[in-house]
């Protein structure tokens, strides 16, 4: 029979009390998750996700859009120099705005939008609560404010990637 060593008790006691931490961290993860569900951003963004699946112009810009951007990805391969490039790009581009300008698209993006919105300002206060200096990715763009790391200015990270 062989005998198992015995854990110092501290370690036990730690490993032991990181488990539990891990366990109440994932369910008060789960507490944010249903408290977001249940949220009016993510009532309206479910609303309107639900008119644009049903709305029939929608299925047909949808599929002319599909349609066009292939043709623009074929004349992309071989770049602006491709002698269809610039209308393919065109048409694209006009279809995406036929659909931007219908009421329902508009308002499921705009719905989208907050419903990032709300997900980003929770990450950023969860990170806040760790660090003033945890990076918390977001999907726009053009990041508003500066001077940290992935932002184009320069910090003291040590990453290399800045300045």
């Amino acid at each position: 029979m062989q005998t198992m060593p015995l854990s110092d008790p501290i370690e036990l006691e730690m490993n032991d009390h990181s488990s539990l931490d891990m366990g109440q961290l994932l369910l008060n993860a789960y507490e944010i998750g249903d408290m977001v569900n249940q949220s009016v951003e993510v009532a309206e963004y479910a609303y309107w996700k639900t008119v644009v699946d049903q709305d029939e112009q929608v299925h047909q810009l949808v599929k002319q859009f599909d349609k066009a951007k292939e043709q623009f990805v074929d004349c992309e391969r071989f770049g602006r120099f491709h002698p269809d490039f610039n209308a393919a790009k065109d048409k694209v581009e006009a279809i995406q705005r036929q659909l931007n300008e219908i009421e329902c698209v508009s308002r499921f993006k705009a719905a989208e939008q907050q419903v990032d919105d709300l997900l980003h300002d929770i990450a950023k206060q969860i990170a806040g609560s760790v660090s003033e200096t945890i990076k918390v990715p977001s999907n726009d763009p053009l990041p508003k404010g500066g001077g940290s790391c992935g932002s184009g200015g320069s910090c003291s990270c040590g990453s290399g990637g800045c300045g």
